[in-house]
């Protein structure tokens, strides 16, 4: 008998998640087989889950590369849906706790004629300080703090010499200006003022996910303002490569975009897959909204 599984998807960041809480397998080896689209499920990845001492259930993530991720905020909302249509775990009043490789996060879930169909997603707050995204300044270029928003960091109570902020960047020949912020995850972000349906992901996302700046690599965003409620994205994602969606890096760009004044609190981020809203005050946790669907169901055989 194969490893039963089930496939969702979330603004269309697909995974395979399975019931770890009383089988162990090779998952590193299951992610890799089962995220491959021509010979696997096809996938972002492999979401487990595992008991948890700390919260009503732990989710863990593996990239297709087998590495392991601290957190997803598209995954995070599949596994809700997964969890509770199983009677996996139970959530309380105030929604399902999920430990993760971030802390715990709480999650509230939308209901349609008994089905899950969204769910929002405390994200908890934004980690800024450079040596904790992990982002190394040393090997980036200076700082440029010309756009920062120098009260709103004030409030954090951060200096500015301790972020990251509109940072040079280059890789295979293209400069980029980046800002470093961490989900519980590492994600550097760029604002084009060029279409970033023209930024060459598939070249230019390799070098800079390994680059010497980030010692954990990085998930690497592109983004074009729209107005101070909407932005357009692209996203090339540590050890999985380009996705149509990123809860995470989506969290991590409305956090660069209020950090340069170019958003309200309320955001809706387009990305390939669909649309997210996110919501910071400019202070405390992040919260993220956004769909979730289940595709279809299946064994795999262990790797």
């Amino acid at each position: 008998m194969g490893i039963p599984f089930s496939k969702l998807h979330g603004a269309g960041n697909d995974y395979v998640l399975v019931n770890g809480l009383r089988e162990e397998y090779d998952w590193p080896a299951l992610s890799t087989k089962v995220s491959d689209r021509h010979f696997g499920v096809g996938s972002d990845g492999l979401i487990v889950v595992t008991p948890s001492e700390k919260a009503d259930v732990r989710m863990r993530m593996f990239n297709p590369d087998g590495s392991e991720s601290e957190m997803c905020g598209n995954g995070i909302r599949c596994f809700t849906k997964f969890v509770l249509e199983r009677d996996l775990a139970r959530a309380g009043e105030a929604g399902l706790k999920v430990e993760t490789g971030a802390g715990i996060l709480t999650i509230v879930p939308c209901y349609e004629n008994g089905v899950i169909t969204r769910a929002k997603v405390d994200m908890g707050a934004p980690i800024l300080r450079a040596p904790y995204v992990p982002a190394d300044q040393s090997k980036a270029g200076p700082s440029d703090h010309a756009r920062l928003n120098k009260s709103l960091v004030r409030g954090l109570g951060i200096s500015p010499d301790e972020l990251i902020f509109d940072a040079p960047i280059t890789v295979d020949g293209t400069r980029f200006v980046v800002t470093a912020v961490s989900m519980g995850n590492p994600h550097a972000v760029a604002f084009l003022d060029t279409p970033v349906k023209d930024v060459d992901l598939e070249r230019l996302g390799p070098p800079m996910e390994h680059h010497p700046a980030f010692p954990r690599r990085v998930n690497f965003h592109v983004a074009n303002l729209v107005d101070k409620r909407r932005m357009v994205t692209r996203t090339w994602e540590r050890g999985a490569g380009q996705t149509l969606a990123c809860g995470t890096g989506a969290c991590a760009m409305v956090v660069a975009a209020r950090l340069h004044g170019m958003v309200e609190s309320d955001v809706t981020v387009e990305v390939p897959g669909g649309e997210l809203q996110i919501t910071w005050p400019g202070g405390g946790p992040i919260y993220m909204e956004g769909p979730v669907v289940e595709v279809f169901t299946g064994e795999v055989a262990a790797p």
